[in-house]
């Protein structure tokens, strides 16, 4: 069973925790597609719900999908999101951004009353900062923020580079903010807390890729079946 399928069968299990009339977080990348192409069939066959994307590209597959949209300025609060992840420890804190919509997919996670993970057997960890950590920063005054970030992940223990995100063609990426991406190579976060407070006191920092506390269940599928893990936060 390759990779693909895995994370299908853990849309699939997401799935389930559906019901009508649900208002839906819907997340981004590779894992997440599969559960917004389940989520369309179903509506196809008139389930209904109404749903605020995470992405541009997320909100492009659900309105070619006829999958009904919102936005925060509309919908107060959401009774689930549904979303991928690159890590996953043992608490179920999470890093994600790899996709570079991390500020998106954390205000809607936040506005959620639950957020649920899919993911393969691979995304799971011991310690996150095995995937590189993505700080979402402000174009303005990129070289002084980027100094300050290098120091804080320095102070943290960080273990390899500070890198700007590029494109493929070698231009610097853009978030749909409009914000500019350092990845930060750390190896081992040993203290995800304090890491995250001191990134979001550096002024030019927008948001980290850090998702602490906020997932409650994940389904992470592995050749032998999809795991359920919960946590107690």
């Amino acid at each position: 069973m390759d990779i693909e399928q895995l994370k299908r069968q853990a849309a699939a299990m997401a799935l389930t925790q559906v019901r009508p009339g649900m208002r839906l977080g819907l997340g981004t990348g590779s894992t997440a597609r599969h559960f917004v192409e389940l989520l369309g069939e179903q509506v196809a066959a008139g389930f209904d719900c109404l749903c605020v994307p995470t992405s541009e590209a997320t909100a492009r597959q659900a309105a070619a999908l006829n999958i009904p949209l919102s936005d925060l300025d509309t919908l107060d609060r959401l009774d689930i999101t549904i979303d991928g992840a690159d890590e996953i420890d043992t608490h179920l804190n999470l890093i994600k951004g790899g996709g570079g919509a991390l500020l998106r997919e954390k205000i809607v996670a936040a506005a959620s009353d639950a957020m649920i993970v899919i993911a393969d057997h691979t995304k799971l960890v011991e310690t996150l900062g095995r995937f590189p950590l993505p700080i979402e920063v402000n174009r303005f005054g990129l070289g002084a923020t980027r100094r300050a970030v290098a120091a804080v992940c320095t102070a943290h223990g960080c273990a390899g580079e500070l890198r700007l995100r590029q494109t493929a063609a070698g231009d610097s990426f853009v978030t749909d903010g409009g914000h500019l991406i350092l990845d930060a190579f750390f190896g081992r976060i040993s203290q995800p807390e304090a890491l995250s407070t001191d990134l979001l006191d550096i002024a030019g920092v927008v948001q980290h890729g850090l998702f602490l506390k906020m997932c409650k269940t994940a389904y992470v599928a592995a050749p032998d079946g999809v795991r359920t893990l919960t946590s107690g936060n």
